[in-house]
């Protein structure tokens, strides 16, 4: 996995139109599912038993749409830092399958102050090397003015 450094960010740095860091996770195995699975405690056969999956349509087992979630969050959080973070959405679009390549990138869309907070909302999408759209959301963060 890798993702561009940031220095963390100001509320006089950003502005509407700013592109985040961009975070991709090359070649995905199934060993990722599993660990996933591990990790979560979801063990739905579809995403580790190869059979059990096609014999559901599928031609593979394929990730946890939480598993493509979290490499979004990661790129959030890379971003504007966990403890500013206010809220987080997505929505899955399509299947990760083994051997994907996951970009996940994103964009302020909008800069506005609240509760004496300069607070930012961002959108994001993580990809694979299809430019095919796995999740999509969004998020909002509180920015630092110091």
């Amino acid at each position: 996995m890798t993702s561009e450094y940031t220095e963390p960010l100001r509320a006089g740095d950003v502005a509407v139109g700013d592109e985040g860091p961009t975070l991709v996770v090359e070649d995905v195995e199934r060993i990722d599912f599993a660990k996933y699975a591990g990790a979560s405690g979801d063990f739905n056969p579809l995403h580790v038993v190869e059979p059990y999956a096609k014999e559901a349509g599928n031609p593979s087992v394929f990730g946890h749409g939480m598993l493509t979630a979290g490499y979004a969050s990661r790129m959030v959080t890379d971003w504007f830092g966990l403890a500013n973070l206010r809220r987080f959405k997505t929505r899955f679009t399509a299947k990760l399958w083994p051997g994907d390549t996951v970009t996940v990138t994103g964009e302020i869309v909008d800069k506005y102050e609240s509760d004496g907070n300069v607070c930012v909302d961002a959108e994001f999408a993580a990809t694979n090397q299809d430019d095919e759209t796995l999740v999509t959301g969004e998020a909002m963060a509180i920015v630092p003015t110091e």
